[in-house]
């Protein structure tokens, strides 16, 4: 599989582009004055409690209060509001060594946030879930820092590898290094992408997220709530610093200085990785190009046209999503039920792209064309598992029901895309009406 990485900077903002085999999966769109992304770090103030919920609203700027509830408060707050507190006021121990600093008890899971937070202090939250619709920025004090090759989360010294790595001699190397490396109170999460790396790899991969943390703690001096106190790095960064690996061949920027940057990042992660970077100078649009703009009309609407002929329709509602499937004008063998699976394999290899693509999260129910023998619904479900694997958000894959409907759930961490494909008629010029 091959991947491209094309990034269309606007004044507006800016739109990146994943493909893969030149099919787009993930679409995404950084706007130009968006304050609140997924990892951000902000001091905020507790502004206001609610028992019943076990759940606080806090201050970190955004016209509506943020939502905090204690599950996502860390076993380790008392220690971050300590730290939070001493960093503001520059009285941190140990200064920036934070291996100096004394990490206070954990809390219980059962406890009560009023008593955790009493007296509304500030607190040092990340962003898990960016504003959607009406509602403000859902937070975190469970803090981590993603690296390429690592996950540093502070106040702990939890060592764990990803369950993706599958050997166990592997997993042991990897727990001895970094055993080895590791700077005391920040826990470490190996991930995937360390599999088969190199001790100096993995400990520049830590270095550099021990700075970053101490450039957030140096910002939190004097500063008062709400405040930014560190930025998750760019989309495309982001994206690279997650996807990159021997199957990217192609990154194509149109601004000069995303374009810069975007080198300057890949020649400090995977130097041998810096040709594949090229600036898009050409007199037509990069997405049209590159096919993007005629793929996004193609996949945004609310029916999806299969190569067979085969279709989905896809429909929302406030509870959860719809996608029917439709068999359409595909030709008809006399065997229904293999005919049945085929078309059910082709869409639900479309609708694993559609759920990235347009960032479907929630529930997601699929009504498949009907099939009788059990082996075809496994088959069904299991292909269904394996087309979503390169699906990074949290999801799972429920067994077909005996109504012949399939369950997914899946996690979106940003605001669904709304993309208009709808263009006005030449004819009648929207009004619905032409001269007789």
């Amino acid at each position: 599989m091959t991947k491209e990485l094309i990034i269309n900077a606007a004044p507006q903002g800016v739109e990146i582009a994943l493909l893969e085999d030149k099919k787009l999966v993930e679409l995404h769109n950084e706007k130009a004055d968006a304050n609140f992304a997924v990892g951000d770090l902000y001091l905020g103030k507790v502004k206001k409690l609610i028992p019943g919920l076990n759940a606080a609203f806090i201050d970190v700027g955004f016209e509506k209060d943020a939502f905090l509830h204690y599950t996502d408060l860390s076993p380790y707050v008392k220690s971050i509001l300590k730290f939070t507190n001493a960093a503001i006021n520059d009285k941190t121990e140990g200064g920036l060594d934070f291996g100096k600093f004394v990490v206070e008890p954990e809390i219980i899971k059962t406890g009560k946030i009023a008593e955790v937070l009493s007296g509304r202090p500030n607190i040092l939250v990340q962003i898990l879930k960016e504003p959607i619709a009406a509602k403000g920025p859902r937070l975190s004090c469970e803090l981590s820092l993603p690296g390429r090759f690592v996950v540093i989360t502070p106040f702990n010294d939890i060592i764990a590898v990803s369950r993706k790595i599958h050997s166990s001699d592997e997993r042991k190397r990897l727990q001895k290094i970094i055993e080895a490396i590791k700077p005391k109170n920040f826990g470490v999460i190996v991930r995937t992408a360390a599999e088969g790396k190199h001790t100096a790899e993995l400990h520049e991969d830590l270095l550099s997220l021990e700075q970053t943390w101490k450039t957030m703690q140096a910002n939190l001096k004097e500063a008062t709530p709400p405040s930014k106190i560190l930025s998750e790095q760019g989309k495309a960064n982001s994206m690279l610093r997650d996807l990159l690996n021997e199957d990217f061949n192609r990154i194509v920027v149109n601004d000069k200085t995303i374009f810069a940057d975007t080198k300057s990042y890949i020649q400090r992660i995977a130097p041998e990785k810096i040709d594949i970077v090229s600036f898009y100078n050409n007199g037509s649009p990069i997405f049209d190009s590159f096919g993007i703009t005629k793929q996004v009309k193609a996949a945004f609407g609310k029916t999806v046209n299969l190569p067979s002929g085969a279709y989905l329709i896809i429909e929302h509602t406030e509870a959860l999503h719809v996608i029917d499937v439709n068999s359409g004008y595909k030709s008809v063998s006399n065997n229904q039920e293999q005919n049945a699976l085929e078309t059910n394999l082709e869409a639900a290899e479309e609708i694993a792209r559609q759920l990235r693509l347009r960032d479907l999260g929630g529930i997601i129910v699929v009504d498949f064309i009907d099939m009788k023998l059990v082996e075809n619904k496994k088959r069904l479900a299991d292909s269904m598992e394996l087309f979503m694997k390169t699906d990074r958000a949290k999801h799972a894959v429920l067994p077909i029901s005996k109504f012949g409907l399939m369950q997914i759930t899946r996690q979106r961490m940003k605001p669904e895309m709304n993309i208009n494909t709808s263009e006005i008629c030449p004819s009648c010029h929207g009004s619905g009406k032409i001269s007789s």
